[in-house]
Formats: C-alpha cells, structure tokens, sequence
C-alpha cells in the first residue's frame, strides 16, 4: 500500500462498513490516486455495485452525498506533508521509513484514546481457558510473541502460527476444551487458510478478536471485535511496529482482567531465578 493509498485508508478506519460498502471502499484505496477524480457511476461500475449504493457508502461516512466524500478525498490526498529531514537536505529512504512508522504509531495512540473497546477484549481473552492465538506466515511473529508472554499470566495460550490441514483440528481441540474466544493477527498478504481457519472458529462459537492492519481486511467479519494498526510499506518488506505495540496493549488488558496475573509473574521470575534461565 503506498502513502496516498495508506491516507485514504485511514478514512475508513473505526467504520461498521457493509460488505458491498467494503468493496467501495476497497476501490478507492486500490486507486487512490484516481479516486478525488471519479464519478460516482464510474466507482460503482469499479466496484460491481449500483450507483445509489455509493451514495449511500457516502452518507454513511457522514457526507451529504458523494461530492462531499469526494472533496474530502481530494483533502485527504493533500494532506502528505514531506517529513523533515534527520540532518541536511531530504531523509534518507532508511529515515523515511522510521517516519512513516512513527506516523501510524501517533494514529494508533489516537485510537486509543478510550480504552473500554480494547479492555472489553481483555476481558473476553482473560476468560477464554484455554486461548488459541493465531497467526499465519507474516503474522505468525505477533502470534508467537504474545502467545509467549500471555503464557506467563494465563493458564492456558495456544499459538496457532502454522497452517496446514491440521489448523482445523486445533481449532476445534481448544473449542472442546472451553475456549470462548480466539486472537487473530491478520497481516498482507493474507494467507488463503486464514478466512477459513476463522470461519472454523466462529461456527464453533468462538468470538473472534482481530488485529489487522486496515478496517478492510477481508478475513474480519461484523460480528468480530477488529482492531486496526496499520504496517508501514517504506520498504521492500512490510514493517508492523504498530500491529506488535496493540498487541502488547491486549495483553496488558488481558493482565490486568486476570486476579492473579501478578501472582504468576512473580513465581514466574521465582522459578526462573531458581533454574539460572536468564544471564542477569
């Protein structure tokens, strides 16, 4: 996802879109740079949707019509500003990519600001015995990380970090062990198992917590708790400081809904200083 794309994007984020609104939105992204420019029978015709159902994915954003949309992406593409450089003259492309994270790490603290959405989560983690964490090829990093430090305070965490005909099986082992509730890091591209192995979960009546890195990844459905933390495309590979950072604040919320989280920590450092396991 370029920059013009990643700010269009950014309007989206937090909306309950529809998926016939989703795959509008989806067209404007995609052609970001065109998108200030096209009619609105231009965007259904893009999208496979009528014309009225533009009108209606305008309002819905809370614009009068598509022209107000309209000039509202036009600003939005605007609004680039170049970042200042570290030393004399134009950042590096090294720096760039510093900035770009920097700039979805501010977003991410902006959506943040009220905390019930994300502690509600932690509620519904905390009490999932056991809990499936999954994450598959690119986000198979977030899923291990928190799986290995949620294991410290919950009883029971189980990383689903590879695919194959057997994710399935494990889905369905922690539904018939109690799991109420599964995590879900969804990061590009998104592996073609995961709507399925998601799709499992919610047929066996897990609720489905998302971190993703856009309102409109098309693994995330309506009834799924989605929260959004945009990577960075600076360079050649995607970058996902911020997805890993709303990770770790899950699992703070998850912490502090679990009474005896401290408890466990502390035998946990007990136990560990017994073994020698760390060099300090």
């Amino acid at each position: 996802m370029n920059e013009a794309s990643a700010r269009l994007a950014g309007l989206f984020d937090g909306q309950r879109l529809t998926p016939t609104q989703r795959r509008i939105a989806q067209v404007l992204v995609r052609r970001a740079e065109e998108a200030p420019f096209l009619s609105s029978v231009e965007l259904a015709e893009s999208a496979g949707v009528s014309q009225p159902s533009v009108t209606r994915f305008a309002v819905a954003l809370g614009f009068d019509g598509y022209p107000g949309l309209r000039r509202r992406l036009r600003e939005a593409l605007r609004a680039g500003e170049r970042a200042p450089a570290g030393g004399d003259g134009e950042p590096n492309v090294y720096q760039q990519a510093v900035l770009a994270e920097a700039a979805r790490l501010r977003a991410l603290a902006a959506e943040l600001g009220d905390p019930e959405r994300l502690e509600r989560a932690g509620r519904l983690l905390a009490a999932s015995r056991p809990l499936p964490v999954l994450g598959l090829r690119a986000a198979a990093a977030e899923a291990r990380g928190f799986a290995y430090f949620a294991a410290k305070v919950h009883p029971d965490v189980r990383p689903l970090d590879e695919g194959g005909s057997h994710l399935a099986d494990r889905i369905e082992q922690a539904a018939d062990a109690g799991a109420r509730a599964l995590l879900c890091f969804a990061l590009p591209r998104y592996p073609r198992e995961l709507p399925a192995a998601l799709a499992v979960a919610r047929g066996l009546g897990l609720s489905v917590v998302t971190v993703a890195d856009s309102p409109l990844t098309p693994v995330a459905e309506p009834g799924d708790q989605l929260f959004v933390a945009p990577v960075s495309t600076a360079l050649s590979f995607d970058t996902a400081c911020a997805p890993l950072l709303l990770g770790r604040a899950l699992l703070e919320a998850m912490c502090d809904a679990l009474p005896d989280a401290q408890a466990r920590l502390e035998r946990f450092d007990e136990r560990a200083a017994e073994r020698g396991v760390f060099l300090d």
